[in-house]
């Protein structure tokens, strides 16, 4: 590509008054190019970025010719009016501005449901100077790009949406919001109010006022909000040190009492069981080298009640009855955290002195910070009363640590709310285990283990030895109780080499199988031409994959041995797309959609394929010297014959094919087309340039007629002198906006797939009859009459687990490499459950994400609450109990579009099941926990006494 003298164009404004000629569309792109690349290359906290409408931008990104592959992947096609288009007006931000809101120092806010790509794009400061110098408009949405995370787990993210804040006025009650970013320093908050509210920064006084009650003064200067534990929307109180005279003391500026919190200063390092005496009196000599803004390091913490992790608490009666309050979008991490707040085992080692065994030094893990904060909300969980709890502490860490769980302001780490909502609680609960292990992992320098290619040894002493080298690098609590082993098994399906493998588990994701069927009609078509196209109307799984629809038309068309097909979508009559992988689920079909299956002969794998679209000739494209046809807009306002009809597909061996070669590929595509009437003509001679057998039968076939077909046109072509072929042929490009025609001595080099265009002259119409490529029909062609609804499917949690451990084969992108073959191979898998933890989880997949469709089922699971007995599943044979019971559920309730989670607790010494809906909780009767919604369940190891420990106490009994 010729380079554009950038040092004109980045003076130049669009024709605005600029120094140099306005720029034209491909400079306007490049330029916008060189600018994002060095933004790129330049990433770092504190870059300005600019938000900017999708509505706008996708007109500039058309403009310039940007975005048409991407118009493309999402909608079906273009049309070809559609790529006319005009210069865009100014910059319009209007559409994603919050209407109405009123800001301290007149900041605009963004409207608060946005998402990235669908509603705006965010630019580099540079290309936003650009796009303002070429168009002017606006306004201006800067933000600036912040580092999330902390120590090795660092990203960078735009925040999209800073801390907004509700400030309250004390001497007024008056109210207004402040925005400022997260990552600010407390200094620049309160220079911030101040200058807003003309208070001078000496009298002036902040508190954290979050539901309207006074949690603490926010003093420490070079705390950041985030470190404060601030969150979205929630209120700040302003006071002047004049309005607190000692005759106010311990009430708010309204005369309503407070419970103040004693104010220490922030320290680091930070003895929590050691030195002076906690409020709770108790001390050792325990100490933790914290970052400062960490767990029991910050001004605010969720353990008002003066627990800490030095101590041991009593379970009082009820506890564990207490919610936790919905912060904004957080329902999810609430109803994971009752699930573990409510783990027996979890709760017995929270409640003690866990502090020996966090474990700071752990570049895996969260230097204990994490477990700092989950064991403090536990143990207010458990205290006494029903009050419900911010668990803000803990939220903030979470955040800190794992920015896309930020919840209530989930639009700075730029999830969309569809994901955010639907499978965050799956993610969290991984999450969270793993960081607690890693917090509490008892190794502190983890030795390195070599791993062994296994051959011929047991299984029991592979496991075995697996299971130590495991825990020789990972020793604590949440191994201890809630990780398994399977054993996996891996069969090569070329060398038939087996590897397997024995490796621990957290939890267990199961598939929801399903036996409800659909109905679904596919065309199929001959890619050699020796048959005419038929419909097949087959019956396969509704949530079945492209290998099941395969298999389902082998069947049907009785395919011969050797044979193959290869599926593909029609919209617009050209191929939208090519259903080669095996595992592309079935729901990316809709019913009115057009499916079609070509036949043939052999695999299709790794050879070149033909597109043959159809197209009546019009007025004709304008050619140039060189033989190139351009869609010019006299071109793309109608001046081309339209398409029509099936696009044809076959298989081409020469790897640079020649006009000829296309030729008669098309010519023997289209044979069975031929009309009986035209036979004479065909006997008669050379009208239309070739020879045709046309005696109305068809062949199933792939040798014979074909050959004798293709010799007698390749007779035709070899005694002709003229370069000219006898159909009119037309090379294109992927987006069909080229055509380029082919002779008889053209060289077609192209890739795997060679596309062209067949037009259609009157001569064809009367030779052929392309009726049969018409009139494609649907994937299910709707009736008239309503078909009765079917009731709620059901399947059995132990049809899940045998679905999940069913062997199959590796999908095509997770291909193993198989060490006897040297290379990567579609593999067989089967798992096997080796050891049970004393805590299970599992997972119902009840969401799926593809390319072209999410989906979530709500296919009702029935699992036992008591007496899961999982003994046949287990392949190790040690004696243990494999009998579960139920203690929790997460359930999730709603669409894709959005729902909610709440959860089921059952309290052990109580024998009884609770609800927990963020802060409400309630008692629930056994029988209504078993419920469409369960998502994640969680087992306990029933304990029963082993054969040696009876023999024990019955020799003991005996003695006495």
């Amino acid at each position: 590509m010729t380079m554009i003298d950038s040092r004109c164009l980045m003076e130049n404004g669009g024709g605005s008054g600029g120094s140099c000629f306005p720029c034209t569309p491909e400079e306007e792109k490049q330029i916008v190019e060189e600018l994002n690349r060095e933004a790129e290359r330049d990433l770092k906290e504190g870059n300005l970025y600019f938000v900017v409408s999708s509505r706008w931008f996708s007109k500039w990104e058309s403009y310039v010719g940007r975005g048409v592959v991407d118009n493309l992947d999402n909608g079906k096609s273009l049309e070809p009016q559609d790529l006319d288009v005009e210069r865009p007006g100014p910059i319009d931000n209007s559409d994603i501005i919050e209407c109405g809101s009123s800001n301290e120092g007149n900041e605009l806010e963004l409207v608060r449901t946005l998402l990235e790509g669908r509603d705006y794009v965010l630019v580099p400061k540079k290309v936003w100077e650009k796009l303002v110098q070429w168009y002017k408009g606006g306004p201006a949405l800067p933000r600036k790009m912040i580092s999330q995370g902390v120590f090795n787990k660092k990203q960078f993210n735009v925040e999209v949406y800073p801390l907004r804040l509700k400030l309250i006025d004390s001497r007024d009650d008056s109210e207004s919001t402040i925005q400022i970013s997260k990552k600010a320093y407390l200094q620049e908050l309160y220079e911030k109010v101040c200058s807003a509210r003309g208070v001078e920064r000496e009298k002036a006084s902040i508190w954290d006022f979050f539901n309207k009650q006074k949690s603490s003064q926010l003093a420490g200067l070079k705390q950041t909000l985030e470190e404060l534990h601030l969150l979205m929307d929630q209120e700040i109180l302003l006071e002047l040190k004049a309005d607190s005279s000692p005759s106010q003391s311990g009430k708010d500026s309204t005369g309503n009492e407070l419970a103040l919190v004693a104010l220490e200063p922030p320290r680091s390092p930070i003895s929590i069981a050691g030195g002076p005496a906690m409020s709770n009196g108790h001390s050792s000599s325990f100490s933790l080298n914290l970052r400062p803004g960490s767990a029991l390091n910050s001004s605010f913490t969720d353990m008002d009640d003066g627990f800490g992790v030095h101590s041991s608490v009593r379970r009082v009666e009820k506890g564990g009855l207490a919610g936790l309050q919905n912060m904004g979008n957080t329902c999810f991490m609430n109803s994971a955290l009752q699930c573990l707040v409510h783990t027996p085992q979890l709760v017995e080692y929270f409640l003690q002195d866990y502090s020996e065994e966090i474990n700071t030094q752990n570049p895996l893990g969260m230097h204990g910070e994490l477990a700092l904060a989950f064991g403090d909300l536990l143990r207010k969980l458990w205290s006494s009363g029903r009050t419900a709890i911010a668990p803000r502490v803990f939220k903030g860490k979470l955040a800190l640590f794992a920015p896309q769980f930020s919840g209530y302001n989930q639009h700075d780490s730029q999830v969309s709310t569809l994901i955010s909502t639907c499978c965050f609680t799956a993610e969290l609960l991984a999450f969270l285990l793993d960081g607690l292990h890693e917090d509490l992992n008892r190794v502190k320098q983890k030795p390195y283990i070599e791993m062994k290619d296994w051959s011929g040894e047991r299984d029991e002493e592979v496991a075995d030895e697996c299971w130590r080298n495991h825990k020789a690098r990972n020793d604590s609590v949440i191994v201890d109780v809630c990780q398994g082993q399977y054993k996996s098994t891996l069969v090569c399906p070329i060398c038939s080499k087996i590897s397997i493998t024995f490796d621990p588990f957290m939890y267990l994701s199961l598939p929801l199988p399903s036996s409800i069927t659909r109905i679904m009609t596919v065309t199929v078509f001959h890619g050699d031409g020796s048959g005419l196209p038929m419909p097949c109307t087959v019956s396969v799984l509704k949530r079945g994959n492209c290998r099941d629809l395969s298999q389902a038309l082998d069947s049907a068309c009785c395919l011969k041995s050797g044979e193959s097909l290869l599926l593909a979508e029609v919209y617009d009559h050209k191929i939208y797309r090519l259903l080669e992988n095996p595992f592309e689920p079935l729901v990316s079909i809709k019913d009115e959609d057009h499916i079609v299956a070509y036949r043939f002969c052999g695999k299709g794998a790794g050879r070149k394929k033909l597109e043959i679209v159809n197209r009546d000739k019009g007025m004709g494209p304008i050619v140039d010297r060189q033989g190139d046809a351009r869609c010019t807009p006299d071109i793309l306002k109608g001046n081309v014959g339209k398409y029509f009809g099936t696009p044809l597909i076959t298989y081409m061996d020469e790897d640079s094919p020649s006009g000829a070669d296309i030729y008669l590929a098309a010519s023997r595509l289209i044979s069975p087309l031929k009309r009986a009437c035209s036979s004479t003509m065909a006997h008669s001679g050379k009208d239309n340039g070739f020879l045709l057998e046309a005696n109305g039968e068809t062949s199933s076939g792939c040798n014979g007629q074909c050959e004798s077909m293709d010799q007698s046109m390749g007779n035709e072509l070899e005694g002709t002198d003229s370069q000219e072929l006898p159909f009119q042929l037309f090379l294109t490009d992927d987006r069909y906006l080229s055509c380029k025609p082919i002779f008889k001595d053209s060289v077609i080099k192209s890739g795997n797939r060679i596309k062209v265009i067949f037009e259609w002259t009157e001569k064809e119409h009367k030779l052929y009859d392309c009726s049969n490529l018409k009139d494609l029909p649907e994937v299910y062609h709707k009736t008239g009459y309503r078909t009765k609804k079917t009731r709620q499917e059901a399947v059995s949690l132990f049809s899940c687990l045998e679905a999940f451990l069913t062997e199959e084969p590796l999908g095509p992108d997770d291909m193993w490499y198989c060490p006897s073959c040297e290379e990567h191979r579609q593999a067989t898998k089967k798992l096997d459950l080796w050891m049970l933890p004393d805590i299970l989880v599992f997972h119902l997949k009840r969401f799926s994400y593809s390319r072209y469709l999410k989906n979530k089922l709500d296919t009702f699971v029935d699992f036992p609450v008591h007496n899961l007995d999982l003994s046949k599943y287990v392949k190790k044979k040690d004696g243990k109990s494999y009998t579960y019971e139920l203690y929790a559920i997460s359930n999730h309730y709603g669409g894709l579009g959005g729902g909610h989670y709440t959860a089921f607790a059952k309290l052990i010494d109580e024998n009884r099941w609770y609800s927990f809906d963020d802060s409400r909780v309630s008692p629930v009767n056994d029988a209504d926990i078993k419920t469409a919604a369960a998502y994640v369940l969680f087992y306990q190891r029933v304990k029963t006494e082993s054969k040696d420990e009876l023999g024990e106490t019955s020799q003991a009994h005996a003695g006495l």
